[in-house]
């Protein structure tokens, strides 16, 4: 199959610009830019960015919520050549620093309400909200010529892996490009859809699934503060959206609204969600609800940019579990522990090969060696490939919860209650939750008499509040197997038939 040549994420832009010049490319609350006003927007950004003394190569960190203006700071870094770094802004302290400093921050773009929790050392300038922000810049105009290859690196992607650290995903315009034609594909984005992009921009779903490719294909696209049913259906309503991604925990929050049954949302055509697995039952309702409007699940990680893998509209029926076939620019196979390929039907890792890979981990030479095999990326998921290609994933290689779409390495929360004087033994371990999906929980073999409540309160003073449990529980021992490891599987089984724990 032939490759995406020569082309930059920034690029994409700018022959969108060229193409349809007038068209409405994007609205953020009462600003709209044409996609010719977003392409001079960028380039002013990139050449404000180098008066800073930035060279071709340094890290810039952005640090902000959804905007008009975080999405022309990373289209601003990949003209500009340098390497954009997405922190996600609840994010504080000692997680916060790490980021910072295992990237080497050259300067930190963050909204005024979060530049107060950035650590000493690093040079900050404000993303909007200040008369010398970044976005003020951009009232004159400036040109920029740029200087940049598609193998450059564009973006380094933290993700959490088996340890508390996260790991950098090295991700160059070629890989990210890919993605883009893959999604575009997969996913039938078209010029005449409306999408609403109301999820984190620093998560790779939301920008490098949706929102760059809608702009590749030239789209009018609308970006929210965060995923609002009530700001949703006023703009199905209004005829401003047709496409919407959300994670199964805001389609969950969407279909449980009182609107959602009274609101005119035929206009409501395309839905797409991912990032963990959509109970049949929410799905089910939904199409109910509304059944024009198709449906399509979408599957990967970061380090493919992150789209993998896609269950359309049409194949849903019978294979509601499934994550669907690989897309264009995916290769995928299941193997075992030897890396070799087994029979389908038959549980294994999946592991990728595809222009769409990160190069590597940023300054982890053991952990990308470890991830790459004979050209294969592992996944760290176990799955099972049907004969016709679907795959369906059954299990995680990796010690990673997933929480509403956010991954949590589970030893850095045992690691935080461990702290306490009084926790003598503790496994977290993900458990079905209505809301999350996923449910960071905390078994504890307590040292004398402490409760569960301040145990919880012990790690939401020390985690971000995605990561600190939903629920603890106390027990006398955990069960281990005969070389002492803990087996968190069989907790998973006898706590999942529990009562679940009401959401926070």
């Amino acid at each position: 199959m032939r490759e995406v040549r020569n082309s930059t994420v920034d690029g994409i832009v700018r022959i969108s610009a060229g193409r349809v010049p007038e068209r409405t490319a994007l609205r953020y609350k009462d600003r709209t830019w044409t996609y010719q006003e977003l392409d001079e927007a960028v380039s002013t950004a990139a050449a404000t960015l180098t008066g800073h003394g930035l060279e071709q190569g340094d890290r810039v960190a952005s640090y902000g919520h959804n905007s008009d203006a975080y999405l022309i700071a990373f289209l601003a870094c990949a003209r500009a050549g340098l390497v954009h770094v997405p922190v996600n802004q609840n994010l504080a302290g000692d997680d916060l620093a790490y980021i910072l400093e295992d990237s080497a921050a050259a300067l930190v773009l963050a909204d005024p309400d979060l530049a107060g929790r950035i650590p000493d050392g690093f040079a900050v300038r404000a993303l909007r909200d200040t008369d010398d922000s970044l976005l003020a810049a951009l009232s004159e105009p400036e040109e920029f010529e740029p200087d940049r290859d598609q193998r450059d690196v564009v973006q380094l992607l933290y993700t959490s892996g088996t340890t508390a650290l996260p790991k950098g995903a090295m991700m160059t315009h070629r890989a990210l490009v890919h993605e883009y034609a893959s999604a575009i594909q997969a996913l039938d984005l078209d010029e005449n859809d409306r999408p609403v992009h109301s999820l984190p921009l620093y998560h790779s779903a939301q920008m490098h699934v949706f929102l760059l490719p809608y702009l590749a294909v030239g789209a009018e696209n609308t970006i929210l503060d965060a995923p609002d049913a009530v700001q949703i259906f006023d703009l199905v309503e209004a005829g401003r959206a047709d496409s919407l991604f959300a994670p199964p925990t805001v389609w969950i929050g969407l279909a449980s609204h009182p609107d959602f049954a009274t609101r005119d949302l035929r206009a409501l055509r395309k839905a797409y969600y991912g990032a963990s697995i959509m109970p049949v039952p929410v799905l089910e309702r939904l199409r109910r609800r509304l059944p024009g409007l198709g449906f399509y699940n979408c599957f990967g990680q970061s380090e493919i940019g992150p789209l993998a893998t896609v269950l359309r509209p049409e194949e849903h029926e019978g294979r509601m579990e499934s994550c669907g076939r690989t897309v264009r620019y995916v290769e995928a196979k299941v193997v075992d522990e030897d890396g070799r390929e087994v029979p389908d039907g038959t549980p294994g890792e999946v592991v990728y090969r595809s222009p769409q890979l990160c190069v590597g981990y940023w300054r982890k030479p053991a952990e990308t060696e470890e991830a790459f095999r004979k050209g294969w990326f592992r996944s760290g998921d176990l799955a099972v490939r049907d004969a016709e290609g679907y795959f369906t994933v059954v299990d995680r290689v990796k010690d990673v919860i997933n929480s509403g779409g956010v991954l949590v390495a589970s030893r850095q929360v045992e690691d935080v209650l461990y702290e306490h004087p009084r926790v003598a033994e503790v496994a977290v371990i993900a458990l079905p939750d209505d809301r999350w999906i996923e449910a960071v929980t905390a078994v504890v073999v307590p040292r004398g008499d402490v409760t569960a409540e301040e145990l919880t309160a012990h790690a939401r003073e020390r985690l971000a509040h995605f990561k600190a449990p939903k629920q603890v529980l106390l027990v006398d021992e955990l069960p281990r197997n005969a070389s002492g490891k803990i087996l968190k599987r069989e907790l998973r089984d006898r706590f999942t038939s529990a009562a679940r724990p009401p959401s926070a």
